[in-house]
């Protein structure tokens, strides 16, 4: 074993990671790859003395930092703080559960009103123009 590549580093929790493990002892049946926020899971090789696995990572993980451990033949080496999960996907109701922000209703009014603002600008330039 000798490296421990983990992508994405930053994830949301019910996020799937990939987790990828260089060394000849992670290629027997049996090595496998696990973290406190996914279930332990076995590694697969994709070629070379490469091996892989793909988990999906806890939908009640707290947000920071979490190693990834790998137990090779015997062996177990650990990558400190590998990704780090920042919080939960909002899905189903397009996030429209919590409603909108005061800070997005001003956002959406203030852009509407130069929209409004800018296309009378450009209706009455327009139509003096037509009178020249």
């Amino acid at each position: 074993m000798r490296n421990i590549l983990v992508r994405p580093s930053v994830i949301a929790r019910g996020g799937q990671l990939s987790i990828t493990v260089d060394g000849e002892a992670c290629l027997r049946p049996g090595s496998t790859v696990s973290s406190r926020v996914f279930p332990t899971t076995l590694l697969r090789r994709v070629g070379g003395d490469t091996s892989i696995a793909t988990v999906i990572v806890d939908r009640d993980a707290r947000r920071g930092s979490y190693d990834v451990t790998v137990h090779c033949d015997g062996r177990r080496l650990t990558r400190p703080a590998a990704f780090a999960v920042i919080g939960g996907v909002r899905a189903g109701l397009g996030g429209s559960v919590g409603g909108a922000a005061p800070a997005d209703v001003a956002i959406g009014g203030g852009l509407m009103t130069a929209g409004v603002v800018g296309g009378g600008v450009f209706w009455l330039r327009r139509r003096s123009e037509r009178r020249n």
